[in-house]
């Protein structure tokens, strides 16, 4: 760690992934209090793996096509939005074969990004990192995305908290009070498809939906009020993406690993030791 600690003031790449992770930490604490809430993981999984569809997409109109406008990023955003919103009808229309439809679509999604890539000339080493993670190659211009997305998604938490919060407790409740429960579980969906764009650059696409959902899981057992669970689970995330990127830097492992390697420790440590609440 302490190499870690020497080496963060000289290298300016180490900088960019420890400011990666810190902007990831916060749409990672707030919306994944609400998947955890809403007991929608499962949803943002097959939204987190549909996103490779977009991105292999992207590539190939890049270098097959020539659309240089068509960034990964780009097609990440779309792909994630459109996956949350064919869900969240599924979901909402199609609720006694939900679980089928649902993993059906996560293969898919997955499929067709692999046959975008397969189909695109060389080898997408970019690629590979939102799949598995590298957020040692994080650049500047990403982490402006990163915040651009952040403000997006932490302001609409913000002004719709209130609604949210019904749809997520108890969803007949909101009902009764003339929430359109349909149009809120969608923007709840569209949240999570945004953030997991932005934790794909950290832990990757296959691991996404642990950082997602582990520190908001350790934070609810200790919280009571929504609110306070965000809080801690901004700071857990915040507290896993710094300490797996310093633990990961000496003995040269990937970081996504390590990050999620101390979540699951600490959430394992969390529900032998302490009570929820």
């Amino acid at each position: 760690m302490s190499e870690f600690l020497s080496a963060l003031w000289r290298y300016p790449f180490l900088q960019y992934a420890l400011w990666a992770g810190l902007l990831a930490s916060v749409s990672c604490g707030v919306v994944g209090s609400l998947v955890v809430v809403r007991r929608i993981s499962y949803l943002a999984g097959a939204i987190a793996h549909s996103v490779l569809a977009g991105l292999g997409a992207a590539r190939w109109m890049q270098v097959v096509l020539g659309w240089q406008w068509a960034h990964p990023l780009l097609g990440a955003v779309v792909a994630a939005l459109l996956a949350a919103a064919v869900m969240g009808l599924v979901s909402l229309k199609a609720r006694e074969r939900e679980d089928t439809v649902v993993s059906a679509l996560w293969a898919v999604g997955m499929a067709v990004g692999l046959m975008f890539m397969a189909a695109t000339p060389g080898y997408a080493t970019d690629l590979m990192a939102y799949l598995f993670g590298d957020i040692l190659m994080v650049t500047p211009q990403q982490l402006w995305v990163m915040a651009g997305l952040d403000l997006v998604v932490v302001g609409l938490v913000v002004v719709f908290y209130h609604p949210l919060l019904m749809v997520c407790f108890d969803e007949e409740f909101a009902r009764l009070r003339g929430l359109k429960v349909e149009l809120w579980f969608l923007l709840l969906l569209g949240l999570v498809a945004l953030t997991v764009v932005i934790l794909a650059a950290v832990v990757g696409l296959v691991m996404v939906i642990a950082l997602l959902t582990l520190p908001a899981g350790i934070a609810a057992r200790w919280g009571h009020r929504l609110g306070g669970i965000m809080a801690g689970a901004v700071v857990l995330s915040a507290v896993f993406t710094s300490l797996g990127l310093g633990l990961s830097y000496g003995p040269d492992l990937p970081a996504g690993a390590c990050i999620i390697v101390l979540a699951g420790a600490a959430y394992l440590a969390a529900a032998a030791l302490v009570r929820p609440r």
